[in-house]
């Protein structure tokens, strides 16, 4: 599993073999079943967390049961609560699997102490941090000015490479739409 990892870091940036061995030294891997949690709403996140295999999903729950999709989480990508994370309080957020996942963790403590040896890594965090900000601010954009339709293009658009992995009532959910108007836009998507 580390191999994975490995290879996604040596893509982006130049580590060391000594660089990779401290990596390496405080990861610990994680395996997931199929609606397994990784994180349940009330406890404090303490990873960052790096995704090997599988795909995971972000949501939170309203008092009506009611599961909000804030983000889904596919091979090599992070995800976590940073609010959670960075101010040590209870998450409001869930991470279950959505399919069988294979993770990476990597403590709070231990990944702040390698940011601080390893610069580069530190770098690639700032750049991944920087993305994540422009990719919730268009999300926002998205919800308050484009059409059901248009919500529904841009998720293909962008995840063309998961949109077959996950069930449409979740896509409808992270777009923030019904399961029947989604069902309804495919359908005529189909007809044009």
């Amino acid at each position: 599993m580390f191999e994975i990892f490995q290879k996604y870091l040596s893509d982006k940036i130049e580590l060391s073999y000594s660089e990779l061995d401290l990596i390496r030294s405080v990861c610990k891997e994680k395996k997931l079943r199929k609606k397994q949690f990784l994180l349940e709403e009330g406890d404090v996140w303490h990873y960052n967390a790096f995704i090997c295999r599988g795909l995971v999903k972000t949501f939170s729950i309203t008092e009506d049961g009611t599961a909000h999709i804030i983000n889904f989480a596919p091979e090599n990508y992070w995800t976590g609560d940073r609010e959670s994370l960075i101010n040590g309080t209870p998450s409001r957020l869930n991470i279950d699997a959505i399919e069988p996942t294979e993770l990476i963790l990597i403590d709070k403590t231990e990944f702040e102490k390698l940011c601080t040896e390893i610069p580069q890594l530190n770098q690639l965090v700032n750049q991944l941090i920087q993305k994540s900000f422009i990719v919730s601010q268009g999300r926002i954009l998205a919800n308050i000015s484009f059409t059901a339709e248009e919500k529904y293009e841009n998720f293909l658009e962008k995840y063309p490479h998961i949109v077959n992995r996950i069930p449409q009532h979740m896509i409808a959910s992270y777009i923030g739409i019904t399961p029947e108007t989604l069902t309804r836009l495919r359908r005529n998507k189909v007809r044009k």
